[in-house]
């Protein structure tokens, strides 16, 4: 456990991070279990409150080299916008920093930034056509919200790539990433996963159906619902990151140490 998290007193910024610290924790290990993550690849930061208005910008995210089911609340590291870590042990992979450095620097309200690759999703963005139909009822609600990136032809290596993928996601949650994965945002650390799981789940239904050979029954536009808010002004997303919460606390998981 790092030092500033064994010292952390009472202030609020403190016990705030702390609690930060565990709802990502759990979002790795759920993640891990649901086999969202690429080996030791993949990665998922949040924007931590500053205490003053002055302070620099930080992010939480998990250091180079561990696998999801690994992490714990108090392994995760603390780094600036520029990439430097500034708390805990471990380093910054490269290809986060310019995904999700970039989204944050540019997007303020993606505090939550998840970047996997879940099978279905990640199956999707391998067709030359990889959108989500209008098919199933979780379509009526995903599908404005979602932008697919078919420029990304290489791994992300530079500020400039960042910068295209951050401006391209816009005010979008999901990013289908072609012959990639998947990017989604949240405001917070629940409104990402809980949006994210919805999409795997409804694109597991898609794919699922397209091995049939059939046609996909297609909804009427009229009922697409033209929602690009707050994820969680629509569904129970704290409700469903509490529950997972509840599973890991009494399987006994050490993510919050």
């Amino acid at each position: 456990m790092s030092a500033v998290i064994q010292a952390r007193s009472s202030s609020a910024a403190e016990t705030e991070e702390w609690r930060l610290r565990c709802e990502m924790a759990a979002v790795f290990r759920v993640s891990a279990r649901l086999g969202w993550n690429e080996q030791i690849g993949n990665h998922n930061s949040l924007m931590l409150p500053q205490a003053r208005p002055d302070d620099k910008p930080t992010f939480l995210i998990n250091p180079r080299g561990w696998r999801f089911e690994e992490l714990t609340a108090s392994s995760l590291i603390v780094c600036d916008l520029d990439g430097k870590v500034l708390r805990g042990t471990g380093e910054l992979r490269k290809v986060a920093f310019h995904i999700h450095a970039r989204i944050h620097l540019r997007n303020p309200a993606a505090t939550c930034v998840m970047h996997v690759h879940p099978q279905y999703l990640t199956a999707l963005s391998l067709l030359q056509n990889p959108e989500l139909a209008l098919a199933h009822h979780n379509n009526l609600i995903l599908n404005d919200r979602v932008v697919i990136d078919t420029m990304g032809d290489a791994p992300v290596d530079d500020n400039s790539e960042g910068d295209r993928i951050a401006d391209l996601m816009g005010n979008r949650t999901i990013m289908i990433m072609a012959s990639h994965g998947v990017t989604v945002v949240g405001a917070t650390v629940a409104e990402a996963f809980d949006e994210l799981h919805q999409a795997e789940r409804t694109a597991m239904y898609q794919v699922t159906a397209m091995s049939t050979g059939q046609p996909l029954r297609r909804l009427p536009e009229r009922l697409r619902r033209r929602y690009n808010g707050p994820w969680g002004d629509k569904v129970d997303a704290a409700m469903h990151l509490a529950s997972w919460r509840r599973i890991l606390d009494k399987e006994g998981s050490d993510y919050a140490n």
